[in-house]
């Protein structure tokens, strides 16, 4: 299946996640892709959406390879398999990390306004517009996991099948393809534009939240 763009693959994944309507959920979106995706999923379950920024730590000399993802609380997701066969060195993972943060923090003031999260007792979708290595999943959900939910719920429309295996070990898992072979996220789709920080500051808006900077 490829879509036609976020709008059309959310649309379609909402159709599945009807069944959550009745528990009232929050809709917790990785940006900047996953709010586009998020929004549309919100608007038609009548859900609250928010956001969750995690981020991927690249590989040196290769930025979208993710060694691991780190939050905003520093906790760090390790892809290890990875890290131990390119002997990366520890300080390089330390400077990424620190250097990831102060990016996390700016986009937590730039599109929710704080850091601040009410997740305990209440069931969290948490929604991106897909899933490659699904480093930054899996920090997102080590973190959510603290914050004590009801229940957690990953939603997307496409990820490779070994990765979602081994994210429905941990959660539940909705999702609209899940092919074998897989390249990147952006062949599943005929459009996938970059999303700009003013059209994410500008959805957030739209929730009652007060981002800081939106021109």
């Amino acid at each position: 299946m490829v879509f036609k763009n976020r709008e059309d693959a959310a649309e379609k994944l909402a159709k599945k996640l009807e069944g959550f309507r009745d528990e009232n959920p929050i809709i917790l979106a990785i940006p900047r892709g996953g709010v586009i995706t998020g929004d549309v999923i919100a608007k038609a379950l009548g859900a609250k959406l928010d956001i969750v920024v995690s981020r991927k730590i690249g590989a040196p000399n290769n930025p979208e390879l993710a060694i691991g993802a780190v939050m905003h609380d520093g906790s760090f997701f390790p892809n290890s398999e990875l890290i131990q066969m390119l002997q990366i060195p520890q300080y390089y993972i330390d400077e990424e990390i620190q250097s990831q943060l102060k990016e996390i923090e700016r986009r937590l003031v730039k599109f929710r306004g704080s850091k601040n999260y009410d997740l305990k007792g209440k069931t969290v979708i948490l929604v991106d517009d897909g899933i490659a290595t699904g480093a930054t999943i899996f920090v997102a959900i080590q973190w959510i996991k603290k914050q004590n939910p009801k229940r957690l719920v990953v939603a997307v429309p496409v990820g490779p099948q070994d990765t979602l295996e081994r994210l429905k070990q941990i959660v539940e898992v909705v999702v609209l393809e899940s092919p074998y072979s897989f390249g990147a996220v952006g062949e599943f789709y005929d459009v996938f534009d970059q999303v700009e920080d003013y059209t994410v500051a500008t959805i957030m808006n739209g929730y009652g939240y007060r981002p800081k900077n939106i021109s």
